[in-house]
Order: structure tokens, then sequence, then C-alpha cells
């Protein structure tokens, strides 16, 4: 009789391993590369299969599917407008193409322009953490969709 409810226990708690939301077991709170990566080619499927307007709304829910402690995506046209931001949905609609994070990097227009040359890459800069709320260097992993560029990065 012991062994059926120890089985049913066992599958029940892995299946509910694997219902959490990726990094949600992590200790520390900070994503990692690979959360991020995988974060990223989720949005572009949720992108193809449910269309830009319904995925940037989703994106940018602070509640939604797409944000998991220190880890949101972004969503920025090849222009340098905010399409869908998951730790700031005030940014969405304006154009960044000049901005420039704390050491004068100018984060955006490299990232529209690495999109166009490389289509899939990481890039480097600095940008406030939502969860510890001070500028921390961040590595971003990014992938080209038609005419937007889908990202999302750790925190160092």
């Amino acid at each position: 009789m012991k062994t059926p409810i120890l089985v049913t226990a066992l599958a029940l708690s892995s299946g509910l391993l694997f219902s959490l939301p990726a990094g949600a077991a992590a200790k520390d709170g900070k994503a990692t590369k690979e959360e991020a990566v995988a974060a990223v080619k989720k949005g572009v499927a949720f992108v193809k299969a449910n269309g830009k307007d319904k995925a940037y709304a989703e994106f940018s829910n602070k509640q939604g599917a797409f944000v998991e402690g220190d880890l949101y995506l972004v969503v920025y046209g090849l222009d340098g407008t905010v399409r869908a931001h998951g730790a700031n949905e005030k940014m969405v609609g304006k154009n960044m193409i000049d901005f420039k994070d704390v050491d004068g990097k100018p984060y955006v227009k490299e990232r529209v322009d690495l999109a166009q040359s490389k289509g899939t890459f990481w890039q480097d800069y600095k940008f406030t953490n939502p969860t510890s709320k001070k500028i921390e260097p961040k590595q971003m992993y990014c992938e080209k969709l038609d005419d937007s560029v889908v990202c999302g990065g750790v925190y160092k």
C-alpha cells in the first residue's frame, strides 16, 4: 500500500517542479544566461503563434508569463522604438535610438545595428535592475524577428 502512495507523491512533486516558471528555483533571484536564451526563444515563438499585438501586451505585463524576477523581455523596432518592455511599460512607444547607458554607450543604436548585421547576439551595457533598483552591468541576449529585435538579459 505504501508504494502506490510514494509513487503518486513523487509523480505529483515532479509535475509541480516542471510547472514552475523558468528561474523560479534560483536562490539569488538572478536569471541565468540559459534562462535568458530560453525566454527569448519562447517569446519569438509566442509572437509567431499569437501576433505582435497580443505578444507585446503579454511581454509588457509585469504579472505575465514573460516576467520572472529580474528576467523580462523587451522588443525594439529596428528604428529604436520600444514595442514591449517587461520592466517598464511606460517606455512602450518611445524612440530610444539616441539613449545611452551611464557610461555613455549608445546601447539601443548598438542593439539595432547588431540585429541588422548579426541577427542573434549578446550585448553588454548597464541598466537599472528592476529587483535591486540599482544600475548594474547587464548582458542581453537578442534575436532579430522581422522588423524588430526581441531581447532578454541577465544582470551580472
